[in-house]
């Protein structure tokens, strides 16, 4: 059966976004370590999952990135990687996907997931997407937190747990200490 890990960034007091709702990308302690942790982490997962926000961001950005002359290598890398990775697109809101590989999901999140569960394949793997991840936390869906903490405290903003109603056992299954100070952690759920 295949595994939902998920995978975001947090600062040392907790927070996924910062207090005016941006994105991680500002203050991770992001260099050459954390790159190629992220791409040992996104190479056993062949399927996304986001909620609207988080696809409509990364669609604004990535079909771009092959094209951009003042892309890293790095940046190369993950646009390719992401363009032939299964998209699944969780939004009441939006009404249609256009990505390459990109499906829209409106309703019966649960069953979806359980249902994408059995299917053949590598792991899913939610890519940001706090909130969506919280929905997710409080179904109990999730099987993997990959959870990069950066050496930082924003003081507020939007918090990595958030709304859970029911204790989850999580068991750590590794740990990294990378040369910016950044710890990668990954707990196992225990059910």
């Amino acid at each position: 059966m295949r595994k939902l890990v998920l995978f975001l960034h947090s600062s040392l007091d907790g927070f996924v976004e910062g207090p005016n709702g941006e994105m991680d990308i500002g203050w991770v302690s992001y260099d050459a370590d954390l790159e190629k942790h992220a791409k040992e982490i996104l190479s056993t997962a062949d399927t996304v999952l986001w909620g609207r926000g988080t696809y409509q961001m990364m669609y604004s950005y990535w079909p771009s990135v092959p094209s951009n002359p003042a892309a890293s290598e790095h940046e190369r890398n993950h646009a390719e990687w992401i363009e032939k990775t299964d998209k699944v697109i969780f939004s009441t809101t939006l009404e249609n996907v256009e990505w390459n590989n990109s499906r829209l999901v409106k309703e019966d999140v649960e069953e979806e997931i359980k249902n994408l569960k059995q299917q053949p394949g590598k792991d899913m793997v939610i890519l940001g997407s706090p909130r969506f991840a919280h929905y997710l936390m409080q179904l109990d869906l999730i099987d993997e937190y990959k959870i990069t903490v950066s050496p930082v405290l924003i003081g507020s903003g939007l918090p990595l747990f958030q709304g859970l109603k029911e204790k989850i056992n999580l068991k750590l299954i590794e740990n990294k200490t990378f040369d910016s100070g950044a710890i990668g952690l990954v707990y196992q759920t225990i059910r």
